[in-house]
């Protein structure tokens, strides 16, 4: 294959499984409970929503990791599962962390990533399990959590 070739990184695997070392380093941190997006064949975590079990449309609690879907044949799949991530972390008690590109230049971006308590970008293309190359995108990982939340201020009674 040409290294030119415009079809190099395209795929319809939705599927890629995150490489272990980024995923340890990650859960040392947060202590991940749950895997939000997986298969039975590349789950992180002993408790998994696979796609039968439609993670969008469940109560998410506990800590969360999430290597969602990019795309593939569902419109707007990363949008939908980067605005879930955002309303179930609004919730206490729950805590996603995700593996996204940084799409700094999408309005899902700007209305759900620039509100999360923290956005780390990667550097470099991470291998991800069964694929030859790193992805040709920009990859972040966002946290969400509920700590980011601004409380309302509490006004003083009147005497």
């Amino acid at each position: 294959m040409s290294r030119f070739d415009k079809n190099r990184f395209r795929t319809e695997n939705q599927s890629w499984e995150t490489p272990d070392e980024l995923f340890s380093t990650l859960n040392n941190e947060f202590h991940f409970e749950i895997d939000l997006a997986a298969t039975k064949q590349n789950t992180k975590c002993e408790s998994f929503f696979s796609e039968e079990d439609d993670a969008l449309s469940k109560i998410w609690i506990g800590v969360g990791w999430l290597n969602p879907p990019y795309g593939g044949i569902k419109k707007n799949a990363i949008k939908n599962w980067v605005r879930k991530a955002f309303e179930e972390t609004r919730k206490k008690g729950c805590v996603v962390v995700m593996l996204i590109p940084a799409r700094t230049n999408t309005e899902w971006w700007h209305n759900y990533c620039m509100k999360a308590k923290e956005i780390r970008f990667i550097q470099g293309r991470p291998k991800f399990k069964g694929n030859v190359h790193g992805l040709p995108q920009p990859l972040a990982i966002i946290v969400f959590e509920n700590s980011n939340v601004i409380p309302l201020l509490k006004t003083q009674k009147q005497k």
